[in-house]
């Protein structure tokens, strides 16, 4: 069976020993995959991830430019999945999705709500024909209002969401951030909203139509932003490398780089003080409370400049952590995987492809006491697992030679 049991930690290599004995706590799950570009993709690798049967409905020929089925990319998308090419513009081809719909536990996809009732794939539907069907939809804008029918990407939700006004140095302008977050969060809502409606359906025994969308997820995501303003009445402006409201917090130079460090409290603010070997400030009249602090915030950082630009990193770090403070350095990407702790928390799995050989690709940040996530098998090629798909319908090799003759697989 597909999924996840024996799997265990091997911290000397930085990686999960992979099973050749697969189980999990989702392995009694089939989810078909009908998604593309980022949202749906991490929605459905949740699932992958942890043992289901992930069926991914690809078209024949896929010319709409929108992946590089090799590029890193594609390739930490979409592993542990299986892969069918189906025309769902053709009668045959979506009589086929609809027999995988009749064993199918949940379906993910991600198109336009106009463009999934010309495929049958809108919820009624749907749901007419396997009532115990978890739909899951993730959109641009949400599945109705004025903005339904718009064409998502995660910069635009970035900018109408909030998040580019808030991103950056002040006055800069807008600065998108560096990942794309509003996709990112998309999917992982719209996969917590299907595991819940799974744990329902076992109640219930119907499933339920999940939706998530880049706008509903980047709002959410402001999180104590959107607080400032909806019960302050304070419209948050950039900030920068400063935390919106707490100092000293943010980005401080050292002499041989920056770092982070996070003060908060007054208590905390005593040992700081104490570290850096400036006890005075305790209780300097402009920097004794939090909101002092803040409301000097520019005068008090250029104080402190000053003071860690003579220490370094690694040193100031140190004596941070000695004493409680929260700080750490700025990592690229490249020290990121170079860190020790990073390796112990297994970030990074390896996948053997075959013909790319060995991949290492990013891990799951989620971890169980009775489960440990195993990358069982690469991103598929287009149409790798179609044949023995087709079989476990009950298609011969005749009709799916058929198929294949008219374009249909």
């Amino acid at each position: 069976g597909l999924g996840f049991g024996s799997g265990k930690p091997d911290h000397s290599r930085g990686r999960r020993v992979m099973s050749k004995h697969i189980t999990g706590p989702l392995d009694r799950f089939r989810v078909l995959d009908l998604t593309r570009i980022r949202s749906g993709p991490t929605c459905v690798k949740q699932f992958a991830d942890w043992g289901a049967d992930v069926i991914k409905i690809e078209p024949p020929d896929d010319n709409s430019g929108y992946a590089d089925r090799n590029s890193s990319d594609f390739q930490n998308l979409h592993r542990n999945k299986r892969s069918l090419t189906l025309d769902l513009k053709s009668t045959e081809g979506r009589d086929i999705l609809m027999r995988l719909v009749d064993q199918a536990d949940v379906l993910v996809e991600n198109f336009r709500p106009g463009v999934k009732k010309r495929l049958g794939l809108d919820w009624d539907s749907l749901h007419a024909r396997n009532p115990k069907l978890v739909l899951g939809s993730i959109s641009g804008f949400g599945q109705t209002g004025p903005y339904a029918e718009r064409p998502g990407f995660d910069q635009v939700a970035q900018g109408m969401g909030g998040l580019m006004s808030v991103t950056g140095l002040p006055g800069q302008g807008p600065v998108r951030v560096g990942i794309p977050i509003a996709d990112l969060t998309a999917g992982m809502f719209c996969a917590t909203g299907i595991l819940m409606a799974l744990l329902d359906r076992e109640r219930t025994g119907v499933g339920q139509w999940v939706q998530s969308s880049l706008l509903q997820a980047q709002v959410a995501m402001l999180d104590f932003q959107a607080a400032r303003w909806l019960i302050d009445g304070v419209v948050p402006e950039q900030a920068g490398n400063n935390h919106p409201t707490a100092v000293p917090m943010g980005v401080y130079p050292t002499s041989d780089g920056s770092m982070n460090i996070a003060v908060t409290g007054n208590r905390m603010w005593q040992d700081f003080c104490t570290v850096i070997d400036r006890p005075d400030l305790v209780n300097d009249a402009r920097f004794s409370t939090a909101r002092l602090r803040l409301e000097h915030r520019d005068t008090l950082n250029a104080l402190l400049f000053d003071i860690t630009r003579t220490r370094t990193s690694a040193d100031l770090t140190e004596a941070l952590i000695a004493t409680g403070i929260p700080c750490g350095p700025i990592n690229r990407i490249d020290a990121v995987f170079a860190d020790p702790q990073v390796a112990a928390l297994d970030m990074v799995v390896e996948v053997e492809h075959p013909r790319r050989g060995i991949q290492k690709v990013l891990g799951q940040p989620i971890v169980l006491s009775g489960a440990t996530p195993v990358m069982h098998s690469a991103t598929p090629d287009a149409g790798q697992h179609s044949d023995a798909l087709l079989h476990e319908l009950g298609i011969s090799n005749a009709e799916v030679a058929a198929l294949k003759e008219r374009k249909v697989v």
